[in-house]
């Protein structure tokens, strides 16, 4: 048997899988509320991830029925971008700024006139956008400089985890990609980002590839879940690149489109290649030696999550995409722009505003949730252009997340990305790949590859229809030309 462990932003969640990747037990354990103390602040403790984690695995174990000494290797996955700073005894400093923490808008500005943008391009292959650790971690040395006196590790949110079990002070190559202080061409720590910035490198953890064993659970974290001390631990993988691994996303042809809080299109590739532009984020895969492209769309599922805590208390996801299925395509031409906390592709706008524009007295309630749907789709549509613009081969669509177990929702998102919208038997994404991982890096199978070959199986597809592939092109061409229109009051907005 062998664990998968994913520290997401609402709950860390825990699965025990066998040699054929069959799940034999599963346990979710809730994380408390993001702190978000004024607009566009959002902060976690790490604390509770780690209780939260020991509750997950201590319930996947009971579940599967099996005593930690059964458990082979385990994988870890988590939400990307976090800072995690520690002192010298390995203790939090302040509680952790998260991915979508989008503060740092001013340090991003330091960072670029700095070291200029193309060369950060060449540094990194990815621009610095203010959801990355690096301007977090800049924003508490200009912000709060005792704290940052005091920092001697940086780790990311499942790295901490990780820290609990093993003692190692580690990650892996695809959630470091994400931190703007990573070369991902080379694999490596980038020295021009950290001295160029006036960083001390020795904060930084030794990296690892995705399947490399990083440590082992030492005695008292065995004690505190079940496990057997002595237990190896892989890298694994940021939860973007976990979720492809548990989607078999390891070869070209199959993208990935994964609906959670937030939305992410994500393509394999053989070679490395990046966007001038910087609207996609090129970072290295959790299959040695490859990468991967991804476009994200920041508010995805969280917009719908937005209207059911705001204007839908206590109903539930499937009945709101029911009413939602009522609303004629293109819901009576309304549209939702989902920027709730900024956004990445392609707009790289930290101060970008969500909202719906078109509405009439002639909308109703399903009209508003339908837009809602429909405008994540259209900005992940935006994330795929792109990808394919690179040159990526798409064939299909491999559509995972909380968003994506809504059949209406992935009838949606065919006609609008214009592709075969598969989904497959094993749905548990981020979790599931960390486990893919620990089976490869243990030796179950020889690779990655081999691994979700054995294990990963197509159920079900869906066909983008022609009448409604035709109308979403041109309603996706309208909704192109919204955010151009409002982008030069959007700062003006956030001023106020």
């Amino acid at each position: 048997m062998w664990l998968g462990i994913d520290i997401g932003t609402g709950g860390s969640r825990a699965l025990v899988v066998d040699e054929s990747g069959v799940v034999r037990g599963s346990r979710t354990a809730v994380h408390e509320d993001m702190k978000m103390e004024r607009p566009l602040w959002a902060e976690q403790r790490p604390e509770n991830w780690w209780d939260a984690a020991k509750d997950a695995i201590r319930g996947a174990l009971a579940d599967a029925r099996v005593a930690g000494e059964r458990i082979r290797g385990i994988g870890l996955s988590g939400q990307m971008h976090g800072l995690v700073i520690l002192d010298a005894g390995g203790s939090v400093i302040r509680p952790a700024l998260i991915w979508c923490d989008q503060r740092s808008q001013a340090q991003v500005d330091a960072v670029n006139a700095k070291l200029g943008r193309e060369n950060i391009l060449r540094y990194i292959a990815n621009p610095v956008l203010t959801g990355f650790t690096l301007p977090k971690l800049l924003w508490v040395r200009d912000h709060e400089p005792e704290n940052f006196a005091r920092v001697r590790h940086v780790l990311l949110p499942k790295d901490y985890v990780r820290l609990q079990l093993t003692g190692e002070y580690a990650t892996e190559v695809s959630d470091a990609s994400g931190t703007a202080l990573f070369d991902v061409v080379h694999r490596r720590w980038s020295g021009e980002m950290m001295e160029g910035l006036g960083l001390d490198k020795s904060i930084l953890p030794r990296c690892y590839e995705s399947s490399e064993i990083t440590g082992v659970v030492g005695a008292e974290a065995a004690a505190a879940t079940g496990l057997n001390a002595g237990t190896p631990v892989v890298g694994g993988g940021g939860d973007q690149a976990a979720s492809a691994v548990g989607n078999g996303i390891v070869r070209p042809g199959i993208v990935s489109c994964t609906l959670g809080t937030s939305g992410v299109v994500f393509a394999h590739m053989e070679k490395v290649a990046y966007d001038a532009g910087g609207r996609v984020h090129t970072f290295c895969h959790a299959v040695p030696g490859k990468w991967h492209v991804m476009g994200v769309t920041q508010g995805a599922g969280l917009s719908l999550q937005w209207f059911r805590n705001r204007l839908a208390p206590g109903e539930s996801y499937d009945a709101l995409t029911a009413e939602a299925a009522t609303s004629p395509r293109g819901a009576q031409g309304l549209f939702w722009l989902p920027y709730l906390m900024g956004e990445r592709t392609p707009h790289l706008d930290a101060t970008a505003r969500g909202g719906w524009i078109g509405l009439t007295n002639s909308h109703t309630r399903a009209d508003l949730i339908r837009a809602v749907i429909e405008g994540v789709s259209y900005s992940q549509r935006d994330c795929l252009d792109i990808i394919e613009e690179l040159g990526v081969e798409v064939n299909s669509v491999r559509a995972s997340g909380g968003g994506a177990r809504s059949p209406f929702w992935r009838g949606v998102l065919a006609g609008i990305l214009d592709k075969r919208v598969v989904t497959l038997a094993n749905q548990e994404g981020s979790a599931y790949g960390a486990a893919l991982l620990a089976l490869a890096g243990t030796g179950a199978y020889a690779s990655v590859e081999e691994a979700c070959a054995a294990t990963i199986r197509e159920i079900e597809s869906v066909e983008p229809k022609g009448e409604d592939a035709r109308y979403y092109r041109k309603a996706h061409a309208v909704y192109r030309a919204l955010y151009p229109a409002l982008k030069p009051l959007y700062g003006e907005m956030a001023e106020l």
